[in-house]
């Protein structure tokens, strides 16, 4: 008898109590309800007034992004003509300078020019051209330009063209320039000219 008492005890806990189904069925119904609200407002979105307005919204903002696009490739291209024109100007005009410069050691020479047509004294004429030779090499000196000093000097390929070689006086001019047929010019320590000469052998 005993055990058949705690059997029906043991199987009352264990049966659901009719207030515990009736709170689990609300919960159950209310979670069923918040459920079915979701598709609705989904719904709403997926309207087709909400699928126009998102669809205008997007078809804006490409118009702007494109209207960026097209004035900075406008903005480009005239940066890319200004800066080709500027280029093409300085190399026009980069021996303007030099020319302007020049132009009064021109001017001397027209005079001596007409000199030597009036007058017989060639040590006035020696002068002449001896003060026009000074002013033209202290206008090029202004400029950069540096002769280059090659004779006696051991020979360099970087700075020397070898036109022939002859037999050195000494031992010690063996190797070295004997001799310079063509002076040599730097530009801003830049060789713009080697210089030509005899090499020692």
């Amino acid at each position: 008898m005993e055990n058949k008492d705690n059997l029906d005890e043991q199987a009352s806990m264990h049966t659901p109590q009719p207030d515990n189904l009736a709170t689990e069925m609300d919960d159950s119904n209310e979670a069923v309800t918040a459920t079915a609200d979701v598709p609705e407002e989904t719904s709403e979105m997926a309207s087709p007034e909400g699928f126009v307005a998102e669809t205008n919204k997007i078809g804006s903002e490409l118009a702007e992004l494109k209207d960026k696009y097209l004035r900075l490739y406008a903005d480009f291209e005239n940066f890319r003509r200004r800066t080709a024109k500027e280029k093409l100007d300085l190399i026009s005009n980069a021996n303007e300078g030099v020319l302007k410069a020049l132009i009064p050691v021109v001017d001397d020479f027209e005079r001596a020019m007409q000199s030597i047509e009036n007058t017989n004294d060639v040590g006035a004429l020696k002068e002449g051209v001896s003060l026009i030779y000074t002013k033209l090499f202290k206008t090029l000196e202004g400029k950069g330009l540096k002769p280059m000093t090659s004779k006696g000097e051991p020979f360099n390929a970087d700075l020397h063209e070898s036109v022939t070689q002859f037999p050195a006086p000494s031992d010690d001019l063996k190797g070295k320039v004997i001799d310079e047929i063509e002076k040599g010019y730097y530009l801003n320590d830049k060789v713009i000219r080697f210089a030509k000469v005899i090499v020692g052998s």
